[in-house]
């Protein structure tokens, strides 16, 4: 009974999910080689999530097989943060609010014409732009960031940062409150 508890959330968790990153059910279909019809009947739950199914929509939308799911954490040792969805943006914690840093990464689905509201607070952001392109406005600078491309700055300037393409635009971000720099060191 409590297996059948599980699955019957299955749908409403893929529909959340396919909602998150700004996709319709045909756009889903084309890039996953699953019908329509059968992606809707998944996600209403008239239609029993089989693992031929679930592969290639956890490809689609990079998630592990185990968080597309739900499944619970049984034994294992690994953190598994929770991802949080807000504004269509789904967060992952990563440093589990341990030290100084905080450590998070964020996929933002296209948002065309969204305007950027710019916030400021104290504290020290390093984000890097893992897939996508990332429109940041910081003070008068209005910049765009490349897949590859990282920013850094002190938080007390206006700053805010949204998708700025088609694509999802995925980002790691560091935050430290007490206005520390990320610094590297790479040896010869």
């Amino acid at each position: 009974m409590e297996q059948r508890d599980e699955l019957a959330g299955i749908g409403e968790r893929l529909r959340a999910i396919r909602e998150s990153r700004g996709l319709t059910l045909k756009a889903v279909s084309e890039a996953s080689g699953i019908s329509t019809s059968t992606l809707s009947r998944l996600e209403s739950g008239s239609r029993r999530a089989q693992l031929d199914l679930l592969l290639p929509l956890a490809r689609l939308y990079r998630l592990p097989l185990d968080d597309l799911v739900g499944a619970p954490a049984l034994g294992d040792p690994r953190i598994h943060p929770r991802p949080k969805l807000r504004h269509g943006v789904v967060t992952v914690p990563l440093s589990g609010g341990a030290g100084p840093w905080e450590a998070f990464k964020q996929v933002h689905p296209p948002t065309p014409e969204t305007p950027i509201r710019q916030f400021v607070h104290p504290g020290w952001d390093w984000i890097y732009v893992i897939s996508g392109r990332m429109r940041l406005l910081l003070g008068d600078d209005d910049l765009v960031i490349e897949a590859g491309e990282a920013a850094e700055f002190d938080t007390r300037v206006p700053h805010g940062f949204a998708n700025h393409g088609d694509d999802l635009l995925e980002v790691l971000c560091l935050f430290n409150a007490q206005g520390a720099k990320v610094h590297t060191r790479a040896s010869a």
